[in-house]
């Protein structure tokens, strides 16, 4: 059998993000490993042109909501990238893999092309971070001032290198990463 046939059998001859049965083809999800139906997923043309493109319509991804528990790893993984790159990160951070899983989702998400985020300092942060506010910060829209000194835990980066996610009073906000520094 071959790997699209194998594929539409999987997925009932529908995309398997957003169950259209229109124009369907195999997407490798990278790093993969050729002719393996374990790295692939099948995906129809509107969601296959916009990840190929990087041109992502939010209207769209609100299939992601169903498709992020799917039993099937490669369609976890490639939900999982989309929503951390459409900033989503709070639905991502729904979403546990094993530690193989876990690996192979998180060696695609970030090219060596992106930009790293960086502290005041100039040192660069990665997600699940602690970092310190130096300032204090009005949340618009929350109500109230992220004082300096507040720790935030386990940060989350954005597709934007200046903003990180984090929780601050309970409540999720964005920051801008000139504003804090890395805690050792």
């Amino acid at each position: 059998m071959s790997l699209e046939q194998t594929l539409r059998q999987r997925s009932s001859n529908k995309c398997e993000l957003c169950g259209s049965e229109d124009a369907l083809v195999v997407y490798a999800i990278p790093p993969a490993v050729e002719g393996s139906s374990d790295q692939s997923v099948l995906l129809c043309e509107t969601c296959n042109t916009q990840i190929t493109n990087n041109q992502l319509d939010e209207n769209h991804w609100h299939c992601l909501r169903d498709s992020m528990w799917s039993p099937t790893p490669p369609v976890q993984v490639l939900s999982w990238r989309l929503l951390k790159q459409l900033s989503w990160s709070d639905l991502a951070e729904m979403m546990y893999f094993d530690d193989q899983t876990q690996a192979w989702a998180e060696a695609g998400s970030n090219g060596e092309d992106v930009e790293p985020t960086l502290d005041s300092n100039g040192t660069q942060l990665f997600a699940g971070d602690t970092v310190t506010i130096i300032k204090d910060l009005v949340v618009k829209g929350a109500g109230f001032t992220a004082k300096r000194g507040t720790a935030v835990r386990n940060i989350s980066l954005t597709s934007n290198p200046e903003h990180i996610e984090g929780r601050v009073n309970g409540t999720r906000i964005v920051l801008l990463s000139c504003y804090l520094k890395k805690s050792n």
